[in-house]
């Protein structure tokens, strides 16, 4: 991506982020997820959906059948979104642990995959039932990281569940000399069944709390957890005292009930022999990046601007599937951009038709290293995925030069159905892993009406 002049001043963006997060207890998707996804909120206009699921079916068939296909809750999440201009920017398994992230498509030039990541915390680090799964990014030149975990069960494991949260981080090195470590990422949303449950009060108190919404009866009553903006159950609160790592993570106000443990199939606490004592232990987590202090006497460097607001904090009773309630939590991100324009260029007012041939003309940037393995894709508006092209061409191949620094290559489109379709046209970078460029939307012309005129009046309908 084309790095940011000095001299040019980019206007501070805000963009909004969807988090979920939902132990779905190897359920199948319901047939409405409107609400989880807020779908039906007029007053939302998000820009990324950050979905992160535990406890997915994690059968040896069922793991099979994923691998060769698409699992049924990605198949459900991309079959929703798609229509709204959301495409499935990049995925992680491990067992029954599922992230995924989807992006308005005309952020996807300024998101750069950097690493997919399975750190197993089960069985001594060996079985991933328990762990985490992690994406890491650049997002309009920031560095992000996206950690979706499912960690030990049981009041008495409070120690084992901080183990395995501070394993997860320590994991998180990253081969490529360039990238930061992640305590130096610009932003960390970290997020799951993190299984911390409700200490020193009794069953009883506990159920009639949840009752009378008494939620702040449950919350830790240290006052610097407040002052801190930290409304916490106990133990997650003890365990920020102790742990430094985890003390630098933020969260919102717990203003709904305990997520954990229901009836299936109802708004029942747990009912069994058992009588789980209800916890909060689907949680959402962010932390931003730490700024350097400037001694006394050194003037102050403006930092970049970046800055995450949390504009909701929610559970969603509504769905009875699992034993647990899924939670999710909107946030705007403003964001000064520290890349000015897309590494490619595609030109839709240079695209013509010719025969069975859709001519692309597209402009490099100085620093971008293109490669022969770099392609570009033709798509229907409302694709599901990167590869859910319906034709494409290497750039190397078909590829015509002509004068003032631009490109040239054909895509053979006689297989293509005539359609009142709109089109867009990616440009895929093979060392970058990422989506560099995009067209506009544009339409092609019938065949048929080509053949009345000349070249020059056979360009498609932008």
């Amino acid at each position: 991506m084309a790095a940011m002049n000095p001299q040019t001043e980019l206007r501070v963006r805000t963009l909004s982020i969807h988090v979920v997060t939902w132990n779905v207890a190897s359920a199948a998707p319901p047939p409405d997820l409107s609400d989880l996804l807020q779908l039906n909120n007029l007053n939302l206009n998000l820009d990324v959906y950050v979905i992160g699921l535990q406890e997915m079916n994690g059968g040896i068939m069922s793991l099979l059948s994923d691998t060769a296909f698409e699992d049924p809750w990605s198949s459900f999440f991309m079959d929703v979104l798609s229509p709204l201009s959301f495409v499935k920017v990049s995925s992680v398994r491990m067992q029954g642990l599922l992230l995924l992230i989807f992006a308005k498509y005309q952020h996807l030039p300024f998101i750069q995959i950097l690493s997919t990541k399975s750190t197993p915390t089960g069985l001594f680090g060996y079985w991933g039932n328990k762990g985490g799964v992690n994406i890491f990014l650049k997002f309009y030149g920031y560095y992000v990281s996206i950690i979706n975990c499912h960690l030990p069960p049981h009041m008495a494991n409070n120690d084992q569940r901080l183990e395995h949260f501070d394993r997860i981080l320590e994991m998180q090195n990253f081969e490529a000399q360039d990238i930061p470590n992640i305590l130096d990422h610009d932003l960390i949303l970290w997020f799951g069944d993190m299984n911390f449950r409700i200490e020193d009060f009794g069953l009883h108190f506990v159920r009639e709390s949840i009752k009378n919404q008494c939620y702040s009866d449950l919350w830790e009553k240290d006052q610097d957890c407040w002052e801190m903006g930290l409304c916490l159950s106990l133990q997650l609160s003890i365990a920020k005292r102790h742990d430094p790592l985890l003390r630098e993570f933020q969260e919102g106000p717990l203003l709904f009930p305990p997520t954990y443990k229901f009836d299936k199939n109802s708004n029942n606490y747990d009912t069994s022999e058992k009588k789980r004592k209800p916890a909060w232990t689907d949680r959402i987590l962010w932390r931003l990046k730490r700024q350097p202090q400037a001694a006394v006497h050194t003037p102050t460097l403006s930092a970049p601007h970046f800055t995450l607001f949390p504009r909701s904090y929610v559970s969603h009773m509504l769905y009875s599937i699992s034993d647990h309630k899924p939670v999710t939590s909107t946030f705007d991100l403003e964001l000064k951009p520290l890349v000015s324009a897309p590494l490619i260029t595609l030109l839709p007012e240079s695209l013509c038709t010719e025969e069975s041939d859709l001519l692309i003309s597209y402009s490099l940037t100085a620093d971008f290293l293109s490669s022969p393995w770099d392609w570009i894709g033709l798509y229907k508006v409302g694709l599901r995925h990167i590869n859910d092209y319906v034709s494409y061409v290497w750039v190397r191949d078909n590829q015509v030069s002509f004068s003032d620094g631009l490109n040239q290559v054909y895509i053979d489109i006689s297989d293509i159905p005539e359609t009142e379709d709109q089109f867009l046209l990616f440009y895929y970078s093979n060392n970058l892993h990422s989506v560099v460029g995009i067209s506009k939307p544009f339409k092609i012309q019938p065949r048929s009406f080509l053949a009345e005129g000349p070249l020059d009046e056979a360009q498609p309908q932008i």
